[in-house]
């Protein structure tokens, strides 16, 4: 567990400042308590695009990569499927027919 995350349970009260697990019950209060610092809407996007400029965005040539890679799977697995499909079919149908 790092730090952020040791920080961000003592503010929810889930662990103590000393790094104990702190079970205490949800009293009416804690719950308006915890309405009362919501973000706003304004601010909830803000740290939305903040979090969103973290993220390690692919290369366009890796998504084409990928995309060539999964569509070219797809088209290997639908053949396969049909033609066992259609492989067992014609056994079943010679093998009832004679």
């Amino acid at each position: 567990m790092n730090r952020e995350t040791k920080r961000m349970m003592q503010r929810q009260g889930q662990m103590g400042a000393d790094g104990t697990a702190s079970r205490r019950p949800t009293t009416p209060q804690d719950v308006q308590r915890r309405r009362r610092e919501r973000a706003s809407v304004p601010q909830f996007f803000r740290e939305v695009r903040e979090e969103m400029r973290q993220v390690a965005w692919p290369t366009r040539p890796e998504v084409v990569n990928y995309t060539i890679i999964v569509l070219s799977v797809l088209v290997f697995m639908t053949s396969l499927i049909f033609g066992l499909g259609y492989g067992f079919s014609k056994f079943v149908s010679f093998f009832f027919t004679k």
